[in-house]
């Protein structure tokens, strides 16, 4: 009982700390028209380096609270799919992207480009598949609703630079200035962000239900089976 409730609410801590962090940035440096990601390119590195390393652990957090109580599987494409979201995050920090104004750095510009895909594509595909199993479950429905309501959100926030990538690939416009960038960008986290928080209050309340309870789960939600649908991980 006590690692998953550890888990899950450190992690989501971390998760809160890491949008108190980057809020605190945008209010006091700003402006929000540059990318997040500059703030890694001057004097506030170290804020924003501990912000995404606290949302990469604080989601692996969160996903060894599901592991534990049941409700996901190391192999399933949901708990892989929250690795690779956690990995894109480390690489944004361990590559800084282009500092154009003190010279190219091409190559942690290209890393950093491709870990915040790999990031940003991963979470909405992690925040579904782990959602998916449990839907129509009678004790965890209501949160995997919830679950899956912001991971389609986060779909939503993430079309905006498909669009631009299209764009910019069919025209001369690079696809950075097909919309104002950082603006895309902050509604895009706030919406895998806020994912990642509503998958934490899900473990939260895993974490509180005692063994034998989660599994009695299975035989209110899917009678006349009598086997027990969250003692083995259904997504």
């Amino acid at each position: 009982m006590l690692i998953p409730r550890l888990a899950a609410t450190g992690g989501s801590l971390a998760v809160v700390a890491t949008v108190a962090m980057v809020g605190l940035l945008d209010l006091t440096v700003g402006p929000l028209r540059r990318t997040i990601s500059e703030y890694a390119l001057g004097d506030y590195r170290p804020v924003f380096d501990v912000a995404v390393l606290l949302l990469a652990a604080g989601s692996l957090a969160i996903l060894v609270a599901l592991v534990h109580k049941g409700l996901a599987r190391w192999r399933s494409a949901g708990s892989i799919a929250l690795i690779l979201w956690s990995a894109g995050l480390l690489l944004v920090v361990a590559f800084p992207k282009t500092n154009w104004a003190m010279g190219t750095n091409e190559v942690s510009g290209s890393i950093h480009r491709f870990g915040s895909m790999l990031a940003f594509v991963s979470l909405p595909v992690a925040i579904i598949a782990l959602a998916r199993p449990w839907l129509k479950d009678h004790v965890w429905g209501r949160h995997a609703r919830w679950t899956m309501a912001s991971g389609l959100l986060s779909v939503v926030a993430f079309m905006p630079i498909l669009y631009a990538i299209v764009m910019g690939a069919a025209s001369d416009v690079r696809w950075w200035r097909v919309f104002p960038l950082g603006y895309i960008e902050r509604i895009l986290l706030i919406a895998e962000v806020g994912a990642v928080l509503v998958v934490g209050l899900w473990a939260i309340a895993a974490s509180r239900v005692a063994p034998w309870r989660v599994g009695e789960t299975s035989r209110i939600t899917s009678a006349p089976s009598t086997t027990s649908s969250t003692t083995r991980a259904r997504s």
